[in-house]
């Protein structure tokens, strides 16, 4: 019984045995099966994707057996380079006070004892002043640095100049007229964006032209002329604005169609008064605002405009100084649809004035009563201060978002040569280069003749940190006018020119005159060039394409030069037919500068370079 019964229940252990493999294998082959359809499935898939042939089996299961990567690390911004800071203090020396200065401010008509800008002013360097394709204001931008864009390509090929005859407008004092185009003269250049070129009133000639760059000349008659740089056609109708405009214009460094210009002279159209500045829409031509006539918070009564405007793109501000004595700041509440093609202005004017113990107290014709009030020179902006010299002897720090003088500095004469900023050394010390002319009345001694010091100065405190005294020259009285020393502004070397700033030095002998480079560093004499007419117009420094400079700077004698930066050799030379008191601009290789004899005269440099002087 007991032997029955263990082998009945070793048959039911195996028959559970047999049983529990059979589910085993069952569970396993449906596993099986299970990964092959979703293996299939997932290899048709991928053939679909990507058009590659399906993966075998094995290949499969180990392919979707790969672990799904990290994602990358996020790439670091880079660290923007610092602007740096710009905090003037005067010295003993260079206090205000030691210039018996007085100040005054009107805002938006009513007289201040204080003031304070809402929306700061912060002007960054100069190669930071706009994005348009050009040289928009004179000098180029807010440290006077550059009127030159683009490189020169040296070649032999080159198209003929092109020349554009201008009138001339009576003088309202004195006899004969105002001729050409005069000092500083320099011509605006821009290629404008297209969707701004469609909305405003050129030519379809010129508003089809997708190289169109535009020439934009205020000069002597009394018009603003728009002409195509590189054929010296007209773009647009001129702009008969009927005062003569002697300094250059500024257009708005944001691109906006709008042209600042200030007239150097009174009309001498019935009815129409006394000189002022203008803001006009380079939409249709239209004068939208004028400003400085018969300004009654003006010392000296005198609206003459020879000074380029600067315009602050964030706080939609225009900086302009004038003769009279005033400097404008005027935010201008700009509406600009360039969609629908309309631009306005709302102008909110605060004015700020100045007297010093040498300077007039009002308009005389001797100069008796002191040295002159006014600005004829173009102001440097950086950060949250103007620089700017005056007509009695001061170069001015001014801080514009108080409206205070922060230092003063004797420049001991009528300046009108605009000053220069630099950014020098590892920690970017800003330096002003700057020299003086002179009024016979004043310095001369009785050969007529002054001397003339070309200065370094330190933008923070005023303070001269090196000079040059190598120069007297002479200035020519009534009825003439011809002022010695330094009128046109003087080039700041850069690439292989770097370390040296070139001089132009009128009446140096006689009606002669020279360009002198000097070092930076201790203003000493590296070379000088010898012309036979004395230079008013300001040298421009251009580089070729391996950074080798030039320099192209025009004289009284009518002629155009081109030379060596490095060694002040004379590469060639151009009669233009008349005296050139005018500043040129460059373009690449396009330089364009105008003449008192009324030619405004547009010229590929490699012309210059080649050009074969006439036989005598």
């Amino acid at each position: 019984m007991g032997s029955q019964t263990r082998k009945r229940r070793r048959r039911r252990r195996r028959v559970r045995i047999h049983v529990g493999r059979v589910i085993f294998l069952l569970a396993l082959l449906a596993a099986v099966i299970l990964m092959l359809v979703l293996l299939v499935r997932s290899c048709a898939a991928d053939g679909q994707s990507d058009g590659q042939d399906s993966p075998g089996l094995i290949g499969s299961l180990f392919d979707r057996q790969t672990p799904t990567p990290e994602p990358p690390a996020a790439t670091a911004a880079p660290t923007p380079t610092p602007v740096p800071t710009f905090s003037p203090a005067a010295v003993e020396g260079t206090r205000p006070s030691d210039f018996g200065f007085e100040e005054a401010i009107e805002d938006n008509g009513a007289q201040v004892d204080s003031y304070t800008r809402a929306e700061p002013i912060d002007f960054l360097e100069g190669e930071k002043y706009t994005d348009l394709e050009g040289v928009i204001t004179f000098r180029g931008n807010n440290f006077r640095d550059s009127a030159a864009y683009g490189t020169v390509s040296w070649s032999d090929s080159y198209d003929q100049p092109w020349t554009f005859t201008v009138g001339s407008l009576p003088k309202v004092y004195g006899s004969g007229s105002w001729t050409g185009c005069g000092w500083t003269g320099q011509p605006l250049i821009v290629k404008w964006p297209e969707e701004t070129k469609r909305i405003m009133n050129l030519y379809d000639s010129a508003k089809n032209n997708p190289d169109l760059v535009e020439v934009i000349y205020a000069t002597m008659d009394g018009h603003i002329y728009f002409l195509d740089l590189y054929t010296g056609e007209e773009t647009r109708d001129p702009i008969n604005v009927g005062y003569p405009f002697k300094g250059a214009g500024a257009l708005d460094p944001r691109g906006y169609p709008l042209m600042y210009v200030g007239s150097g002279d009174d009309s001498p159209t019935e009815g129409s008064g006394s000189s002022r500045a203008f803001i006009i829409s380079l939409i249709d031509g239209t004068i939208l605002y004028e400003f400085g006539s018969g300004d009654d918070f003006a010392l000296r009564n005198l609206s003459y405009f020879d000074s380029s405007a600067l315009v602050d793109a964030e706080t939609d501000t225009l900086i302009y100084p004038g003769e009279s004595g005033i400097l404008y700041t005027i935010k201008l509440n700009t509406q600009y649809d360039e969609a629908a093609g309309t631009i306005s202005i709302n102008p909110q004017t605060v004015k700020w004035r100045y007297r010093g113990a040498q300077n007039l107290s009002s308009d005389t014709a001797d100069g008796s009563e002191g040295w002159w009030l006014g600005v004829e020179d173009s102001a440097i902006i950086w950060r949250g201060h103007a620089i700017f010299t005056d007509n009695g002897g001061h170069m001015i720090c001014l801080d514009l978002n108080t409206l205070e003088t922060v230092w003063v500095q004797d420049t001991l004469d009528d300046t009108n040569c605009t000053p220069v900023l630099s950014l020098e050394g590892a920690d970017h010390h800003p330096y002003v280069y700057t020299s003086t002319s002179f009024h016979p009345g004043w310095r001369a001694d009785a050969n007529s003749t002054a001397p003339i010091p070309i200065w370094k100065i330190d933008a923070l405190t005023g303070e001269i940190v090196a000079q040059n005294n190598d120069y007297n020259c002479q200035t020519i009285a009534e009825p003439s006018q011809v002022s010695g020393g330094v009128q046109g502004t003087l080039a700041i070397g850069r690439n292989d020119l770097e370390g040296m700033i070139f001089v132009p030095v009128a009446m140096t002998d006689g009606t002669r005159g020279k360009l002198v480079a000097l070092d930076t560093d201790d203003m000493t004499v590296v070379w000088e060039c010898d012309f036979q007419g004395y230079p008013w117009s300001s040298p421009v420094a251009v580089y070729d394409e391996s950074g080798k400079g030039y320099l192209v700077q025009c004289n009284r004698t009518g002629y155009i030069h081109l030379i060596d930066g490095q060694t002040g050799e004379i590469l060639n030379e151009m009669s233009l037919g008349s005296n050139i008191e005018a500043s040129p601009a460059v373009y690449n290789n396009m330089v364009v500068v105008g003449t008192r004899g009324g030619l405004i005269y547009g010229m590929d440099l490699n012309y210059l370079r080649n050009y074969v002087q006439p036989a005598n």
